[in-house]
């Protein structure tokens, strides 16, 4: 199955956000604190598309998977209880979730790969995230791909757990 990665469009909002409803509420059944306050929500996505910053996987005219990827644009990260693999530029990414109907395929590793490309295109060689300590689903996907644990970084007064890879051209 050919899936495209593409920027988000405002047509996509809805989709996107039926998408995140529903990795919301998988998270709450997992036991997870994470995405439970309100975030994310229909305007922080709306901001991501407005930004440049929002990427779908689309299946056609469905959308398989959403995820914000931004380049330089994460000020939490610069104070890390740890440390980076890398100074200088990084691409980020958050909000990775994959539509309900497409679980168990594999997708978020073909979107975590799109991101590398996107980083490559940009010159640049290493990619930071983070994630919730109990996110065990995207926590497995990170250690598959080759992620570096580097310590913790603190969104809206929670610790988490940050990750760099470092791609090689």
């Amino acid at each position: 199955m050919a899936y495209l990665f593409r920027q988000a469009t405002a047509d996509d909002l809805a989709q996107i956000w039926e998408i995140l409803k529903k990795a919301i509420q998988r998270r709450k059944e997992d036991g997870s604190n994470q995405w439970q306050d309100g975030y994310p929500n229909p305007t922080v996505i709306q901001s991501d598309i407005a930004k440049g910053a929002g990427y779908v996987l689309a299946d056609g005219d469905h959308i398989a998977g959403y995820c914000a990827i931004m380049i330089n644009d994460e000020p939490a990260y610069a104070d890390i209880d740890g440390k980076w693999l890398t100074e200088g530029d990084f691409v980020v990414y958050h909000r990775v979730a994959i539509a309900e109907d497409y679980l168990g395929k594999g997708l978020a590793q073909k979107m975590l790969a799109h991101i590398e490309d996107f980083a490559l295109s940009n010159k640049i060689n290493s990619l930071k995230v983070d994630t919730n300590f109990d996110n065990n689903g995207m926590l497995n996907i990170l250690n598959k791909m080759g992620y570096v644990y580097c310590g913790e970084v603190s969104f809206r007064g929670a610790p988490r757990k940050a990750f760099e890879k470092v791609l090689t051209t």
